[in-house]
């Protein structure tokens, strides 16, 4: 049984001993089974996600609902249960600041979703005239200066049933508590080769350090920043007097091009994450549908020999 067929219960709060046993405890007492149970802390923020099957339990939804609630107050963490005909029809939000390239690219291609792109939130108001064109609600949950209200984000998400976060060059770094309620749901585009030139103004650092191929690189998001699973990437060459413009015209379309691929592979359920990087699932991935790297064809133009190992200095084939 997959994880869409199962109810999920997501824990998150500051830690403390005893989080798990009396979450597990008052599962067992109502007959549910847990199929999968993880959890990590950081930085003293405590998340569990715990995927169980429902449909044999003791007790309603709503009672089941109402006494994780109740014992999230008395440890004075954050409980929320999703059941599986409540995740039926999967909701994208996508967060952004004020380039459109990335959120044009997703608008543009959303009846291919098997999903719904529900909600637009940015920490500035600059692209709600593309949010509204399109019929989507949008949100601003940022400051003068662009720092964003994590509470209202997260309100936010909660009320348009978020299954996905999408950061289309959304230019803020998201808390733990954010990332681990939707830990391996966030999806970010970034401007580099990551592990190569992560943070801030990576097209810049390219040319500094004098590149010459860069890139691009979707990966999901985790508390360690630009540290995430590498979902796909795209190159380009970098000219001998470009500037860093002309390094971030070359790559913007790419940047969408690869976000694009990314939230396709996630919504397919087609990739996912094992021993901290992505990998085709053997049950629907096909590489021959998506561009992970760069494309087939560029495969011909690559080098197959010499090989290390395959003749000895001296030796011949005869």
């Amino acid at each position: 049984m997959n994880h869409r067929e199962l109810t999920e219960i997501t824990v998150v709060g500051d830690d403390d001993t005893g989080l798990v046993a009396n979450v597990t405890t008052l599962l067992f007492e109502r007959g549910i089974n847990i199929e999968d149970v993880d959890q990590a802390v950081r930085e003293g923020v405590f998340r569990m996600t715990v995927h169980v099957e429902t449909s044999d339990m003791d007790v309603s939804k709503h009672r089941l609902r109402r006494d994780l609630a109740d014992l999230g107050d008395d440890l004075d963490v954050d409980v929320r249960v999703r059941f599986p005909s409540e995740r039926d029809a999967r909701q994208v939000a996508v967060l952004v600041t004020k380039e459109s390239h990335c959120l044009q690219r997703l608008l543009d291609a959303r009846d291919e979703f098997d999903a719904e792109i529900g909600v637009i939130i940015g920490n500035h108001d600059d692209l709600e005239p593309l949010a509204t064109e399109h019929g989507i609600p949008f949100h601003d949950v940022g400051d003068d200066g662009g720092v964003h209200d994590e509470e209202k984000l997260l309100s936010l998400l909660d009320d348009y049933d978020t299954d996905l976060v999408v950061l289309a060059r959304f230019m803020r770094i998201l808390s733990p508590n954010v990332v681990f309620r939707y830990e391996g749901r966030i999806i970010n585009i970034h401007p580099s080769l990551l592990p190569a030139f992560p943070g801030a103004k990576a097209y810049r650092q390219a040319k500094e350090a004098g590149a010459r191929i860069a890139g691009v690189t979707a990966h999901y998001v985790t508390t360690d920043l630009d540290q995430g699973p590498i979902i796909s990437q795209r190159v380009f060459n970098v000219p001998d007097d470009g500037s860093v413009e002309e390094l971030r015209e070359r790559g913007q379309p790419l940047e969408a091009d690869a976000l694009l691929e990314a939230v396709r592979l996630h919504l397919n359920d087609d990739v996912e994450i094992r021993r901290g990087r992505t990998e085709l699932r053997e049950s629907g991935g096909d590489e021959s549908k998506y561009q992970l790297g760069m494309p087939p064809e560029l495969d011909a133009e690559m080098p197959d020999e010499p090989i290390d190992g395959t003749l000895a200095l001296g030796e011949s084939d005869d």
